[in-house]
């Protein structure tokens, strides 16, 4: 598979995210439901953001190597937060890390989401 992204902006590059990713020779796509904080037995966690955050991303790449592909291919990630304050503030040692540990330049969207 060929990935090349684009950004004409600069500041894309402390998140390591994308405006836009075109890829080419692909020879499969997985389709990923949106993965949570949620235990191998299926408990969700209660747990502050951060924490929630790395069992988030553990699940994404059990799931992404179980189903025999590659999170350097990933193209695109979605986060839904109920703070993008906290996210941008006590998360991104957490979330930065995990897309370089491999290569992951991504289309991305960080969406706010309130809670009752």
């Amino acid at each position: 598979m060929e990935k090349r992204t684009i950004d004409p902006w600069k500041w894309g590059e402390q998140t390591n995210s994308a405006q836009a990713v075109a890829v080419k020779n692909v020879e499969g796509t997985l389709y990923c439901s949106g993965q949570a904080a949620i235990d191998e037995n299926g408990v969700p966690s209660n747990a502050e953001m951060r924490s929630q955050l790395i069992q988030t991303i553990q699940n994404l790449e059990k799931l992404i190597n179980a189903s025999g592909y590659e999170c350097k291919n990933i193209v695109r990630l979605n986060v839904y937060t109920t703070s993008t304050q906290d996210f941008f503030t006590t998360c991104m040692d957490v979330y930065v890390p995990f897309l370089q540990k491999y290569g992951i330049k991504q289309a991305t969207i960080t969406k706010y989401s309130a809670r009752r």
